[in-house]
């Protein structure tokens, strides 16, 4: 085992840097771990006695030696005693018994083969994650492709980004999260936040924020008062509370403001910009009286909040960040487009001390969708219908272009196709808990449980592997090397630190096993460099040119942010001189409201119950916990602190519904119920609700989520669910597994 090794945080994109040491070498150094920063402290690092190594924050530009609970406690799963060590097969009793690697491999590749001959190529399916390094995002979009000839990949970034990447590319021609060094959120006069609880998902983050918080610049728009919105009072800025479903006729207003009092930089527009003419007419309607009228958040405030982003773009910079909570919409595109609209009136994107950024959430959820798992991209974010991509990508892989298959459905649809006659039997999964973390959770479990063979990659026996016919161990993240993308487009290096399990297997080792079984064209290899250099080349020449970047120069610690084509020195800031359109101009789009489908009347209940109100269900991340709990739920000092999920209510509403705090409550629609506690906070609107959505069964968010998908971007709608809410007592709790197989 090495004695230390620099590496990276193994959950969000802010991809704190640690270095992980063995207890001796720990006690030697006498290093401690750095202060938290953030609005309240966190306590420092438990001990971690008995693990095998032990976590120290590194200084690093996003993090400076800070970490989250959930970096202070990642190594407590490296031994935990529920990883999965050996592959497991599922009998015709349910159980699950060890199999040898041979034999497991052997039942993969027999069911891809009936699969491919009974039903043809589509009928196998790869639903991949966020959280893959870059070497193993890229070839699984190769091996899906190629070795399984299937055209239906996707992955969960699909839930994540793509409303802001589809805004992105709509408007500046390229996606890249954050345009700019993180760093430059210090010195930012006004920061404009829409739809981010930053404070408690990436708690480092916080500290950009602490000067624009001290020059009272900070602007949160979230429907509740979450620890980010918090963060604005005494004077630190501004806390807008919209009405949920509400954010782009707040922009619309916003931008109105800016047009109409004439805060725009009308030379930026003129020698930068296309649409302008349509984007004034799109917002015309949208005056602060009436925009109150439809979010809640008074006009004065509007109207004050455009100002002081005026005034902080021609002072120290204004910065506009837009997070999962204003994209996870049916309208997410078309919101994000509104935010980026509202940059471009104000001449911040290319400026060297303004912008505009989105707030990639996965740990490598700007990675992982770069380089090939989405179901219409090819490496180096190339799109896959362009004929031009396909011939280069052919070449490096050394296949005729003919066996590249074209675009495959995203994630929502994929998951709609399971197990259908003309859609997916056989499902390889990665690095993604989708039944938990996918939407309408309930038809997705009835969808795992209809295929002829579900293969889950993973390292505990996750909600969805407890679905699978075959559980395929692979290694954890200080079990091995690679690169990620962090949430400002730079690359960074994952280090092994210790041995894995002498049972578990990466990903690379399986997909290069697997293709020479099914006798695949071109070549896989299970070393992650290797793979890097072809990444290298296949993503040369694309929007995402990582070909100037190798583990040498990233070893060496030197900055690499995307695009890096060879012989340059890569690009910190984009769109200083142009944007990458044909002409170099962004393209302002006009954008309106859309009307959302009405929800089905209170499900049926028992007549003499008491009613349920009506209420609008948002859902979000809590501080301990990561995604869909798979980890996080694992280590005891974070499931300590938050053992279960609680739905947030307004005492108010509580109230009128007879609710206590801590009473069991009944949260149900028409896909589903959850049953949990409550928790009665004036953090929250009166008309709102909260769940986390970390827990599984009963206490599932997204058993209530919607399927219903932004139209061009396909994320799916988990921002803006109406729910029936009341006493548990009135409705006898059901078995939310139960549910899903009866119906």
């Amino acid at each position: 085992m090495t004695k230390s090794a620099d590496t990276h945080c193994p959950y969000c994109a802010l991809q704190c840097a640690m270095t992980l040491k063995s207890p001796a070498a720990s006690a030697a150094t006498g290093l401690a771990p750095a202060a938290q920063p953030g609005p309240a402290p966190v306590p420092a690092a438990p001990a971690l006695e008995g693990l095998a190594l032990e976590v120290n924050g590194r200084d690093f530009p996003t993090n400076r030696g800070g970490l989250c609970r959930k970096g202070w406690t990642s190594a407590s799963l490296l031994q935990h005693p529920g990883r999965v060590t050996e592959p497991m097969l599922k009998g015709p009793d349910g159980v699950f018994r060890p199999v040898s690697w041979d034999e497991a491999l052997g039942r993969v590749t027999a069911a891809v083969k009936d699969a491919r001959a009974r039903y043809g190529a589509d009928s196998v399916g790869v639903f991949g994650g966020g959280g893959l390094t870059n070497e193993k995002a890229y070839q699984l979009g190769k091996f899906a492709r190629l070795a399984l000839g299937t055209s239906r990949i996707d992955y969960n970034g699909r839930f994540c980004m793509s409303s802001a990447a589809a805004a992105g590319m709509r408007a500046f021609g390229l996606d890249r999260g954050l345009p700019f060094p993180l760093e430059a959120l210090d010195t930012a006069s006004t920061i404009l936040m829409l739809g981010s609880n930053v404070a408690e998902t990436m708690p480092p983050f916080v500290q950009h924020l602490q000067g624009v918080r001290d020059a009272g610049g900070l602007i949160v728009v979230d429907p509740r008062r979450s620890a980010t919105a918090a963060f604005t009072s005494n004077n630190g800025g501004l806390h807008l509370q919209p009405l949920p479903g509400t954010d782009l006729t707040l922009l619309l207003g916003l931008s109105h403001v800016v047009i109409h009092e004439g805060l725009l930089d009308a030379d930026y527009i003129q020698a930068r910009t296309t649409g302008f003419d349509a984007v004034v007419r799109s917002v015309n309607a949208y005056w602060p009286e009436r925009v109150q009228s439809i979010t809640g958040v008074p006009a004065e405030l509007i109207r004050e909040t455009a100002r002081r982003l005026a005034s902080g773009a021609s002072q120290g910079g204004s910065y506009i960040l837009t997070g999962r909570g204003v994209e996870q919409h049916v309208d997410g595109t078309d919101t994000a487009t509104a935010a980026i609209n509202l940059s471009l009136l104000l001449g911040l994107p290319g400026s060297a001390r303004s912008g505009y950024g989105t707030l990639t959430g996965q740990g490598n959820g700007q990675g992982g969708r770069e380089h090939g798992q989405k179901a219409d991209q090819l490496p180096g974010y190339r799109k896959i219908t362009d004929p031009a991509a396909r011939a280069h990508m052919a070449k490096v892989w050394n296949v005729p272009e003919s066996l590249i298959p074209g675009p495959g459905l995203p994630a929502v649809q994929l998951l709609r196709s399971l197990g259908q006659p003309d859609g997916v039997r056989c499902l390889f999964v990665h690095a993604s808990n989708i039944a938990v973390a996918s939407p309408d959770a309930n038809a997705v479990i009835r969808g795992l449980r209809s295929l002829d063979f579900l293969v889950v990659c993973d390292f505990f026996m996750s909600e969805t592997a407890a679905e699978a016919d075959l559980v395929l161990p692979v290694l954890q993240w200080a079990e091995e090397e690679g690169t990620l993308t962090n949430l400002e487009g730079r690359v960074l290096r994952r280090r092994q630190a210790i041995q894995p399990p002498a049972g578990a297997r990466s990903e690379l080792w399986i997909m290069a096993r697997l293709a020479e079984a099914l006798e695949a064209p071109s070549t896989y290899s299970d070393d992650p460099e290797t793979v890097f250099e072809e990444l290298r080349l296949a993503s040369a020449g694309g929007a995402a040119d990582y070909s100037g970047i190798d583990y040498a120069m990233l070893d060496s610690g030197a900055a690499a942010y995307w695009p890096y084509p060879a012989g340059s020195t890569g690009t910190p800031r984009m769109f200083l001189d142009s944007f990458a359109h044909a002409d170099g101009k962004a393209v302002m789009t006009p954008v309106a409201p859309r009307r959302r489908r009405a929800p089905i009347a209170n499900p049926g209940r028992d007549s003499a119950a008491p009613a349920a109100k009506p209420m609008t269900l948002i859902t979000g991340r809590l501080l301990e916990h990561y995604q869909s709990g798979a980890q996080t739920r694992r280590v005891a000092e974070l499931l300590a602190s938050q053992p279960e999920a609680r739905v947030q209510i307004h005492p108010a509403a509580a109230a009128a519904m007879g609710i206590t705090d801590g009473a069991e409550v009944s949260v149900a629609n028409e896909r589903g119920e959850v049953v949990c506690r409550a928790e009665l906070s004036t953090a929250i609107r009166p008309e709102t609700v909260f769940l986390p959505f970390h827990f599984p069964e009963l206490e599932s968010a997204n058993r209530l989520t919607e399927a219903a998908t932004d139209p061009i971007s396909g994320m799916p709608e988990f921002k803006f669910n109406k729910v029936w809410v009341r006493l548990a007592a009135a409705t006898p709790a059901t078995s939310l597994l139960q549910t899903a197989e009866a119906s």
